[in-house]
């Protein structure tokens, strides 16, 4: 069926569409002419009926007759439909005229926009320049390529229009461009229900809400639930979507999202969806996901204990009440009494969690729960549970303090209970050396040696880290023996010293020293003491040495330390001599435990070194000597009566390497010092000649 507007042999106006729909009067100079008349009264009636019509601007049916169309030329085709430009919000929108391209076309054109429709003029082309009319689009329009584009700049949503441009020459033409404007959304704001929906609610209830900020044209919102889109469903599922237009024109939507769940629906992931359209195409954004709370009455109580797996004394043990409802209920914990059979309440911490730490044997036993429902009152017991705390008792060895003589035999026991299978083997204290597997350790033909420390120590293999041990001491009957029959200590005069000795033996030893000083003990264990002097080194301390006496009921030992002086030019006679300025406590292995306190002479071997050592100083003193004296007598040591002479050299040659030559050498070495002349020392020189060297 023809359109309203443009039914043949009805009417043809030359008034503008707007002022045609609107059913104003027509503009100055404008005709209306009428054409034969309708065949009938239904079609005048028709046409009578499109006076009332109005449009939404915008809508793609909205058709605007040309101003040929308008005169009525017979036999002319209906105008085609506005050509379709797309643009995003704070783009430009470049307009084309589709006149002819000819010169004459282009000099002289109109532009007018539709706006509740009506043309309003907003551009105008006169030989070939362009210049804005007043109003909103005066400062955003111009020309370009040549005139025959029109561009708009910072289109909003309110540029969403049909824009015309109009020819006079050679004869009147339009021109209709239908401007679409596009805005994405903002990203989906999401806000779930948080205080959550019961499942025996009888209505659907509120979800989450979606809100889409900023979009144009309105973007279409879509619900999903576990990756499902939602759909309007009957007393199940409802979706009410509401939109605000801003100041600038764009839409903000919300859309809320109603539903009835069910139990299962408590860990299910909600979010929406937003699509839209640009000149690019179809889009869509999503929002986060989210689970609303879903309340249901509690069905089953249970217990649960963490860790799990076999648990051991020691441990952190928590005993836990769950329930498979929500909110979920009051809980408590009850133990039954093995004596009386009767459940006791345990106290628990806040969350209702029972707390074992460290876990004893005695907590083993038989645990239960209670959950209260508090909206109904109904307290659901849980199914008992036993637990079990792995021990080991306190180890015992028999006999606990051991004494036996030199050459006997000695049997050791070891006993202890567990819930679980036991392992023994025993280990010597000070080595760590495991001597048996087994609860019992035989030792035979006992040594001083064998006297110290024993452990034995009780094991679960199937239990990682559960075990006990107990140390046993064994005492040998003998006199004591000393950490070391002698050694030497490198000393300066007057200074205080640190002089130390060990001792060990059953009966325990006392230590004595023969020097006077401030003497202490220290128990190392039962059968070994160490005992520490503080003295002063004096020049009798250094002639007569330090002794140390251990003794008990059985018989007494001494260790000697010897006192050197330490100084620049002293050589260590023996690499194997500690010369260090206190002593320390020698290994078992070298123990020398003779009671015997005789002192011993170097070793031959160690004097032969030291006289190979002597003499080899006194070569390189001689040569040193032999040529100083030459430089001397060559005038190129020009030595003073100072007693300290210094040797000059060149720059180049210096450093700072400083030779100090003692007075207690040889006299011969002394000789060749004090010059040819015979040079005797001041009084008060000390006999010290430092001798720079600087190369």
């Amino acid at each position: 069926m023809p359109s309203a507007n443009h039914v043949p042999g009805v009417f043809q106006a030359t008034a503008s569409q707007a002022d045609f729909i609107s059913g104003e009067r027509a503009k100055s100079g404008s005709t209306v002419a009428a054409g034969p008349a309708p065949p009938c009264p239904a079609l005048l009636a028709l046409g009578e009926g499109v006076r009332g019509l109005r449009l939404r601007v915008g809508d793609p049916s909205f058709h605007l007759p040309s101003l040929s169309e308008s005169q009525g030329v017979p036999g002319e085709a209906e105008q085609p439909a506005p050509e379709l430009v797309e643009v995003e919000v704070g783009s430009t929108a470049l307009l084309k005229c589709g006149l002819s391209q000819s010169q004459g076309n282009l000099s002289h054109v109109d532009w007018f926009s539709v706006h509740k429709e009506k043309r309003i003029p907003i551009f105008r082309v006169r030989q070939g320049q362009g210049q804005s009319e007043p109003g909103e689009y005066q400062h955003r329009l111009s020309l370009q390529d040549r005139g025959a584009t029109l561009a708009l700049t910072q289109v909003t949503p309110h540029d969403e229009r049909i824009f015309l441009c109009q020819g006079k020459r050679p004869r009147s033409q339009e021109h209709r461009i239908q401007l679409r404007v596009y805005k994405a959304p903002e990203e989906p704001n999401i806000q779930v229900n948080a205080l959550g929906i019961p499942v025996d609610s009888k209505e659907p209830e509120e979800v989450a809400t979606c809100v889409g900020r900023n979009g144009y044209p309105i973007p279409q919102v879509i619900w999903y639930k576990n990756g499902r889109p939602l759909k309007e469903e009957k007393n199940r599922v409802h979706i009410q979507s509401s939109q605000t237009v801003e100041s600038s024109g764009l839409y903000t939507l919300q859309s809320i999202l109603k539903a009835q769940l069910v139990k299962e629906d408590k860990d299910a992931q909600f979010y929406c969806e937003l699509n839209y359209r640009l000149p690019s195409g179809n889009h869509m954004k999503e929002s986060r996901e989210v689970t609303v709370p879903v309340f249901y009455p509690t069905e089953k109580v249970w217990l649960e204990v963490e860790p799990v797996g076999m648990l051991k004394e020691g441990d952190r043990v928590e005993i836990r009440c769950l329930a498979d409802g929500n909110p979920p209920p009051h809980f408590s914990i009850s133990k039954q009494n093995p004596s009386t059979r009767e459940a006791e309440e345990e106290t628990t911490n806040d969350n209702g969690v029972l707390v074992l730490e460290p876990a004893q044997k005695e907590h083993s036993g038989l645990y239960e729960c209670q959950g209260l429902d508090l909206d109904t009152m109904i307290s659901l017991p849980s199914e008992p549970q036993e637990l079990l705390v792995n021990y080991v008792s306190d180890v015992r060895v028999s006999p606990a303090a051991p004494e036996r003589q030199e050459g006997s035999s000695l049997t050791l026991i070891c006993e202890a209970e567990s819930s679980q299978d036991l392992e023994f083997q025993w280990l010597r204290e000070e080595t760590g050396q495991v001597l048996e597997r087994g609860p019992v350790l035989q030792l035979h033909d006992l040594k001083r040696e064998a006297g110290g420390g024993y452990r034995c120590v009780a094991s679960v293999p199937s239990i990682p880290g559960l075990n006990r041990t107990q140390l046993v001491n064994v005492a040998v009957f003998g006199p004591p023996w000393m950490a070391f029959k002698e050694r030497k200590v490198w000393v300066k005069e007057n200074m205080m010293l640190n002089l130390s000795c060990e001792a060990s033996g059953h009966p325990r030893p006392t230590i004595s020293w023969n020097v006077n000083g401030t003497a202490s003990e220290q128990d190392q264990d039962p059968q070994r003491v160490l005992s520490t002097l503080n003295v002063l080194v004096t020049p009798e301390l250094l002639e007569t040495g330090v002794e140390c006496t251990a003794s008990n009921d059985l018989g007494k030992n001494t260790s000697v330390l010897f006192l050197e002086l330490v100084n620049l030019t002293t050589l260590t006679p023996d690499s194997n001599t500690t010369t260090g300025l206190s002593t320390s406590t020698a290994s078992p292995h070298t123990r020398a435990n003779s009671t015997s306190t005789e002192r011993k002479l170097p070793e031959p071997e160690s004097q032969g070194v030291v006289i190979v050592a002597v003499i080899v100083c006194i070569l390189v003193l001689a040569v040193l000597g032999a040529v100083l004296y030459f430089l001397y007598k060559k005038g190129k040591l020009p030595c003073g009566r100072s007693g300290k002479q210094e040797i000059t050299l060149p720059p180049s040659r210096k450093s700072e390497f400083v030779v100090e030559v003692k007075s207690d050498k040889l006299p011969e070495e002394m000789g060749l010092l004090q010059g040819s002349s015979g040079d005797k020392r001041a009084p008060g020189d000390q006999g010290e000649k430092y001798i720079d060297l600087r190369h």
